[in-house]
């Protein structure tokens, strides 16, 4: 190919992605609202037109996890109960050290509770400006069966996915 018609095409397929990519993303965004809607549903088959499955469509929702919601607390909080651990450092401003924020967050993400024991006593703290909640938004996956990639391709090749896919693309994104 000619630089021209290596230019055109390139334009041709930067459309085209561009477009399909936009299409991925609302068609994603309402897979992920049926999902929430059917709250038992934790996963889907897909499946063309012929009938052939090709993929799995599974639902993945976070584990919560402890995350810092007061810094200045949950600072306060390991001042007061970490002196000796080497957990602060002392500038003109408190702050806990990144490895004991991570370490403490992790015993607290394993026990469930914005709470931390004390090895040497026992005592068990509920630890200021901690929550447990989810630290990414619910979601879903596309895994592919085996040869299912080839048969969509297959597919898209025959024309079998033009009343699944095509309206959109050609109807879509005009400027």
């Amino acid at each position: 190919m000619n630089l021209a018609d290596l230019a055109a095409r390139e334009a041709v397929l930067k459309a085209l992605a561009d477009e399909i990519g936009d299409q991925l993303k609302a068609v994603r965004a309402e897979v992920q609202t049926e999902l929430d809607k059917n709250r038992g549903v934790q996963q889907v088959a897909a499946v063309l037109p012929d009938g052939r499955q090709v993929a799995k469509v599974s639902l993945t929702d976070p584990a919560p996890a402890a995350v810092v919601t007061d810094p200045e607390a949950f600072a306060a909080w390991v001042r007061d109960h970490h002196p000796d651990k080497g957990a602060v450092t002392r500038r003109f401003v408190l702050e806990v050290r990144p490895a004991t924020q991570a370490a403490l967050l992790a015993e607290m993400t394993a026990a469930g509770v914005p709470q931390w024991c004390d090895k040497e006593t026992g005592e068990v703290h509920t630890v200021p400006g901690v929550e447990i909640r989810a630290t990414r938004a619910r979601s879903h996956s596309v895994r592919f069966d085996t040869g299912g990639r080839g048969r969509v391709a297959e597919a898209w090749r025959s024309g079998a996915l033009t009343s699944l896919v095509l309206p959109e693309l050609t109807a879509g994104g005009a400027e």
